[in-house]
């Protein structure tokens, strides 16, 4: 058997990984080696199973095991090698590993089908509204993967050097990617109903874990095989990304690279927007029933509200004068939801619940850190309400338990603060990155996801080991822990990393312009 998808996309990415290191290694990027190119995984499939995927023609010797485009025996005979020159190699590099990965994601595709979907003693355990939720329209999403793939294929078969696979990206993501839409949006309701059913169903159990052992599933869960639709259209918008880096600039290849690129990044948030949406309803809700208002009442339910953060701080009490005691009564605890146009100042009563006794709008709270107070005023920052609930200035001192968290609510308050470096936004030379060699999940909604190979700027970092960065791929901030990523210290591939997400990101700063121009008309 091929790699399976799962497999296939752990190894490139720590590819990814180890190029990053040698490059940073190394006082000049362009001297790294021709290894530095994603190598792609898949192997030929098996053509013993009851529906094998399609398979690429260059991919059929089921002798040989290829890593690279230029490592095909077709194109070694060839010589098309020495004719090339060495940047269009790598764009052909990173063109076949968009074809060879989703030949290996449809492979896992049909695995989830064949293997556990369409298992006769699955089906008689599973009520078919429990198998819709846990495979949802995954059928839809396998044959538009099929489909994209018969195309790619033709594509590669036309000649040994591709001449461009980014079209045929862009019509399946416009005409057919919906499907990805769909399923993704149904992540919370499919994890909530394997969880149960793991629970309630002991049958249930033993056949999932009778499945996954099987040699087919290579030691790979069944959660790994349900979110599989998720990673690749995620996947595929930085293979996508990795192919406009190569392109000739202002050519059309680069504007097709950049037509699919925006309608990936439209089908990415969409999807993200359809996993928080149904998150967030849920979280308002259950909030909504744990606040009490001292104050006059405000509706917290809004489908254009969501919870930023949330969390106990110390409240100082008395008058600014009373600093300079050093007694533990100094503060008092209250608990803070932030929501994205909205703060809550509660007191925790019994019950679970939260009496509210104070509120503002986000836009008009501003933050202000203390330094060098002493022990006992450690981490402590001055919150202040432009109008309050009743209508009045009103300001709060507040002390957070770690140097961290003190930043993190400083941050997420008052989010156009400057921050300790500076954004690669704003288009300055250089700003510390890292490059994240664990993955991470989030923990608390100003937390960021990572996965393995992303790389980011550093924004602020904390002495307890908390990074406050934004993902320089799609611009996404949050905190992570420090210990799951390298920092990137050689201020050439720093300045080609921003160099490069600026060129992926061009369209959308163009956008920008206009709107901005439009506005000001």
């Amino acid at each position: 058997l091929g790699l399976l998808y799962q497999e296939y996309r752990d190894k490139s990415t720590r590819q990814e990984i180890e190029t990053r290191r040698l490059q940073d290694s190394q006082t000049d990027p362009e001297e790294s080696s021709p290894s530095e190119e994603t190598p792609s995984e898949a192997e030929p499939t098996s053509t013993t199973e009851s529906k094998a995927p399609p398979q690429i023609s260059l991919l059929r010797n089921s002798n040989s095991r290829f890593n690279l485009w230029q490592d095909l025996p077709e194109i070694r005979s060839s010589g098309v090698l020495s004719i090339l020159q060495p940047d269009e190699i790598k764009l052909q590099e990173a063109m076949f590993e968009l074809v060879t990965s989703e030949a290996s994601y449809y492979k896992s595709l049909n695995l989830l089908v064949s293997h556990f979907m369409e298992n006769e003693r699955l089906k008689k355990i599973l009520h078919p509204s429990e198998a819709h939720i846990l495979f949802s329209n995954v059928l839809d999403v396998m044959a538009v993967s099929e489909r994209f793939l018969l195309d790619l294929e033709q594509r590669v078969e036309e000649n040994i050097v591709i001449s461009d696979v980014c079209d045929i990206v862009y019509q399946h993501t416009v005409n057919h990617f919906s499907v990805y839409i769909t399923y993704v949006s149904n992540q919370t309701y499919q994890e909530r109903a394997y969880k149960q059913l793991l629970q309630d169903k002991p049958a249930f159990r033993e056949v999932i874990s009778h499945l996954e052992m099987d040699p087919k599933c290579k030691g790979l869960s069944f959660s790994s095989f349900l979110i599989l639709p998720f990673q690749r259209i995620t996947r595929l918008k930085l293979l996508v990304q990795n192919i406009l880096k190569k392109v000739e600039e202002k050519s059309d290849r680069e504007n097709t690279a950049l037509d699919a690129h925006k309608e990936l990044e439209t089908v990415v948030k969409a999807c993200n927007e359809g996993v928080r949406k149904m998150s967030r309803t849920e979280q308002m809700i259950s909030i909504q029933k744990k606040l009490e208002f001292k104050i006059k009442s405000v509706p917290i339910i809004s489908h254009s509200r969501w919870l930023l953060k949330q969390g106990e701080l110390q409240q100082m009490n008395g008058p600014k004068t009373s600093r300079t005691l050093r007694t533990k009564k100094l503060f008092r605890e209250i608990y803070l939801f932030l929501f994205n146009d909205l703060l809550v100042i509660c007191r925790q009563i019994p019950g679970d619940k939260y009496q509210v006794f104070d509120s503002a709008p986000r836009g008009l709270l501003r933050v202000e850190e203390l330094e060098d107070q002493g022990q006992s005023l450690a981490n402590v920052f001055i919150l202040r309400l432009l109008e309050n609930a009743d209508d009045r200035e009103a300001s709060y001192m507040l002390k957070a338990s770690s140097q961290s968290e003190m930043k993190r609510w400083m941050i997420s308050l008052a989010p156009n603060r400057r921050t300790k470096f500076v954004s690669f936004t704003s288009r300055l030379v250089d700003c510390p990155q890292i490059q994240c060699v664990h993955p991470y999940v989030a923990q608390q909604p100003d937390e960021l996801s990572l996965e393995l190979a992303d790389v980011l700027n550093i924004l602020d970092k904390t002495d307890d080991g908390w990074i406050f960065g934004e993902r320089l791929h799609d611009q996404e901030r949050g905190w992570f822990p420090s210990s799951i990523g390298e920092e990137i210290l050689n201020p050439k591939i720093r300045a080609q990393n921003l160099k490069e997400c600026f060129r992926v990101h061009k369209s959308d700063d163009s956008q920008r312009r206009k709107l901005g121009s439009r506005n000001r008309q």
